[in-house]
Formats: C-alpha cells, structure tokens, sequence
C-alpha cells in the first residue's frame, strides 16, 4: 500500500454528489447558435482563421494558437460562421470578449479526421503538436493549454505522472461519471502521455474514496499495466495540484515553482480524455461532459456538451425553474462564480452549471467584524495566513501581501466556508492579486515607454551626428572652393590646410564617441535584459495564481520585452562594426 500524506488545512462540506449520478452520460439536442469566445484557456487569445459568411464543418479550426501559451479553437459542428465580434463570455464581471459564432445547419458533419493509432511510432513533438492542434486544454477548471504543460515536462526527467481524479468539490461528478463509462480511454490517454514523457517511473492516479464504482473501473482496467490507483479520504480542496501531489508523494511545491521543476507532471482525468482523443481518434476538443445539478433544475445530470452551447439551451433541456433558483454558478459552489446572464456560453473549462435552490445556496449572510479566531488560518491548504492577508488586503499593503504569498492562495474558498463573520475573504485576496497585477504590468508599460524614449534619444543623437557631418562637409568644401578661387584674396596667416583641420575639429567636437555611443547602448541593452527577467518572473507567478486576462497581459509583456531586448542587440552590433 502506498503511503499517504495528510494535506494541511481543508474543510468537509456535503458532496451533494448523488443527484446527477442517477443517469449515464446525456447528449443535449443541437443548439442553434454556438459561441467561441477566442479566450477559453490560461494565456494568449487565439487568432481567428475563418471570415463571416464561411461555411465551416465540425471540427475545423476557427482560430489557431498565437503564442507558446495559447490554445486553437475548432468549430463544435457544421455551419456558417455569422459573426466574429465582442459578446458578453463567463466572467465574474459579466464582461465581453471577442467571440466567434456559428448558425449550425442541423447536419453536424465532420471534417476528415486523421488520427494516429499507432502513436508509439511517433516522435515526442509529433505528439505535442497533434495534441496543440486539437486545442487540448486543461479541463479540471485551470484551463492551461496542455501542449504547453507537457513540454514543460520534457526539458528535464520526469519520474512522476500524476493523474487528478479527485473532483473534490460538491455537486461536481462529471469525472467520475466518465471514468466510470470510459475508464478503458482514460487509460489509452495515460500511455500516450507516459510515451511522450519518455516514460516515467511512477504513475498514480490520486482518487477520492468517495467515488467506489470509478475506483472499482480503474482498477479493472489498470490491471498489468503498472499504473496504481491510489484512493485516499475525501477532503476539500484535496484536488488542488500542489495538494494532490502532496498527499500522493509527500513532496511540497515551493513557491513559484512548478511540478516539473521535481520532475512532477499532474494532469486531469477529462485532459486525459481529450489526449486520448486527439491522438487516436484525430478529434479535436469540441465538447466536453459537464454537471447540470441544483434543486432549481428537474433533471440533474452529466452531459456531453459542445464547447460554445449557450447556458440557455443546457437549462431548457432540464426544467429549469428560474423563479426557484437563489443564482446561477458556473463551476461548484466553492470556487465558481455567479453568472450575470445564462446567454453566455459554454467553454472548455466549464465543470459544471449549477442551479441551486434559495435551501440550497441562500442568500449571503451580512459580513460582520473579523473576531480573529484563526479558523481560516486551520482551514488554509496553502499554509498561509488569511486573517492577516485580509487586513493587508484591506489596506492595500501589496509589499506585505506579497511578502506573506498572496499569490500562493489557490482561492479554493476554504477560509471563506469556515469564517463565522462572513467575510467574503476570497473576493479580498482576487481584488488584491489583480491590483497588484495592474500595477505590475502598469510598471512594465512605464519600462517599455522610458525604453522607446532611450532609442529615440539614441536615433537623434545619431540624425544630429550625421547632420552635422554633413554640414561640416559642405563648410570645408565651401573653404577649399574660395582658397582655391583666383579672385579670393587668402587671409593671412591661414592656409586651406588649416581650415579643413578647424572645421574637423569642431565636427568631432559636437559628436559623441564610439565608445560613448557603444556604452550608452550596452547600459541600454542591460536594463532591458533585466526587465525582460522580471516579466518572465510574473509570467510565472501568474500562470499558477492569476486569471486569464491577468496571464495574457504577463504573456504580452515578456514578448514586448524580448523585442526590445532584439532591438538594443541590433543597434549595439550596428555601433559596434
């Protein structure tokens, strides 16, 4: 038996698993619009590759990735693309995003897929690029584009291939209802994904005990196969990445670091699916199984939905009640959100929609004085503080923040369930994560802006060199032509000689030198060699912390300042020769 490490912290709150477990996996009637919002994954929103009025057929890429950190976007079935333009997406905020729409013809026909059977004949980076054109991303809800993940894992050895089967939070079970139907492509998927890793020493699938029937199908499928299903007792939020790899082996992440630097790589049993998918079968990822549950509802199930499919249309097909319903969430009730509008889509980390009842979910209770109890600190996974990080938060002390790991907390919403003042402890911790983020990046936007100052200071200190050559050039020919002239009378005391060297003289006075120019430059080039250094650093903390919008503006920065280091490379060599 392995062994089992208790996690720190966590809370016990009622699975509320049951209800959606009733029935098999369910497929929805074809809705008759589908919205793809370009950002549906941690990093930079993919660019469109299709026009308005093109007719698309399912599984065609509508947009492809633009960064290293991007994910493509493929058309969940056949239609005509009616419109490429901002519509309001799943966000807190209800905000909008650029989003591409597709009228569906009803036929719902396929592209040709190619798939690749025989995938130990491929190469590792023939499986990571099939696997970036599917548009692969991480599906338990942090939505990082797989490819990307993977590729991570191979710059050094990884012995370690940790499967998340946990879904700890409540009323989710749309991996569990997977596994349970599908165990035997989940365990395809693991082998493609141990092949491209060079094969690791060590693969667990981590499991909550919560869940016998899936345990009971990984087992019967694991057999011979040297992958160990390892169940443990069920806790939230026992899901997290760094938390699961803690429990499973004992090892701690530590701060701004990732799996792979232990040689830990820790993917989602649904990401799996969708490997297995992508690789064998050819299909990219264009739906997903998501939980429908919450008392509001008549029906409550799993469903195989097509990544785009209005919210809207999910509740028509199951009686949804809105008169009894407190609020609509997209992701459990511990870390989801409240959705402002159910016309949003679908998208690829969606979990679960869950329609509570005013029983349910009541409405929140007034917030009341922190007593200081130190339940939060007991109930925090991540080991950190959150009484004090909530008056820091309060009062805007970013160097405190930071200095106590702000961007360590998962947001699982564990200090939050157990605090009896009902402070909303996780809305502090975002709102002071993305203040601190925009003031990052605002610091980063001053950098770029003192850095294009500096190179135009060099581009017209060079102009004014150069004009003043000339100029010079004209004055000594003007000299020569009047020495040289019969009806010039020739001071004296001077010669043409002399006044060439004056007139040289004092164009190499006015100019700077080439060991000037050269070290101004080289100053130039190591400031922006640094700041290209501190946006890698907070590209890094928030690909673990930061949302979506937060990561892309980190992505944007690094590439801002790779061009800007490129550029102050160029101009140094151009003075050097």
């Amino acid at each position: 038996m392995r062994r089992i490490w208790d996690a720190p912290g966590g809370v016990h709150p009622p699975d509320n698993k049951a209800q959606s477990l009733t029935s098999s996996i369910g497929q929805l009637p074809l809705p008759e619009k589908l919205i793809l919002p370009l950002t549906q994954h941690v990093g930079a929103a993919a660019k469109v590759c299709v026009s308005v009025g093109e007719k698309v057929l399912k599984g065609q890429k509508l947009a492809s990735a633009s960064a290293s950190i991007s994910a493509a976007i493929h058309a969940p079935s056949s239609g005509w693309i009616t419109a490429i333009e901002e519509r309001a997406v799943a966000h807190p905020s209800g905000m909008s995003a650029p989003c591409i729409e597709i009228t569906c013809d009803g036929e719902d026909r396929w592209i040709e897929c190619m798939g690749y059977p025989d995938y130990k004949q491929a190469t590792p980076p023939q499986l990571r690029n099939l696997i970036a054109d599917a548009g692969v991303a991480g599906l338990g809800g942090a939505g990082f584009p797989s490819a990307a993940k993977l590729e991570r894992g191979t710059h050094m050895p990884v012995d370690t291939l940790i499967i998340n089967a946990t879904e700890c939070e409540p009323y989710i079970t749309a991996d569990d209802i997977l596994i349970r139907e599908r165990a035997d492509q989940i365990i395809q998927g693991i082998d493609i994904i141990s092949h491209l890793l060079g094969t690791p020493k060590t693969i667990l699938i981590g499991i909550e005990n919560n869940k016998p029937e899936a345990i009971a199908a990984l087992n019967h499928h694991c057999q011979g196969s040297g992958i160990e299903v390892v169940s443990f007792p069920t806790k939230y939020p026992s899901g997290g990445e760094k938390q699961l790899i803690y429990i499973l082996t004992g090892k701690e992440i530590p701060s701004g670091h990732l799996p792979a630097d232990l040689g830990i790589v820790c993917l989602n049993s649904s990401t799996v699916f969708a490997i297995k998918r992508a690789v064998i079968d050819g299909e990219p990822l264009i739906s997903r199984i998501t939980t429908l549950a919450g008392e509001a509802c008549d029906i409550n199930r799993n469903y195989e939905i097509l990544i785009g499919t209005p919210v809207s249309h999910l509740l028509a097909q199951n009686a949804f009640h809105p008169e009894l319903c407190s609020r609509l969430i997209m992701g459990g009730p511990m870390m989801g959100f409240s959705l402002t509008s159910s016309d949003v889509p679908l998208v690829k980390s969606s979990t679960c929609i869950l329609a509570p009842s005013h029983t349910e979910i009541p409405d929140d209770d007034p917030v009341q004085a922190c007593i200081r109890c130190g339940l939060c600190a007991e109930a925090c996974p991540a080991s950190l503080l959150p009484q004090q990080l909530y008056w820091y938060a309060r009062a805007d002390d970013h160097e405190r923040l930071q200095a106590h790991n702000l961007f360590d907390c998962i947001e699982c919403g564990a200090c939050s369930y157990v605090c009896p003042s009902n402070i909303p402890l996780v809305q502090h911790y975002r709102s002071s994560k993305a203040d601190i983020v925009n003031a990052r990046t605002a610091k980063a936007t001053a950098a770029v802006a003192r850095e294009r100052f500096e190179f135009r200071q060099v581009r017209l200190e060079m102009a004014d060199t150069v004009r003043e050559a000339k100029r010079e050039a004209r004055r000594i020919v003007t000299e020569k032509a009047k020495i040289t002239s019969p009806t010039t009378t020739q001071p004296s005391g001077s010669s043409a000689a002399d006044i060439i060297k004056a007139a040289q003289l004092r164009g190499t006075a006015r100019q700077a030198s080439p060991e000037q120019q050269r070290a101004k430059l080289e100053r130039t080039l190591m400031a922006a060699e640094m700041r290209l250094k501190e946006a890698q650093q907070r590209l890094l903390q928030a690909t673990n912390n930061a949302s979506v919008d937060q990561q892309a503006q980190q992505l944007a920065s690094v590439e801002a300042a790779k061009r800007k280091v490129e550029q102050a490379t160029q101009r140094l060599t151009e003075v050097s020769h």
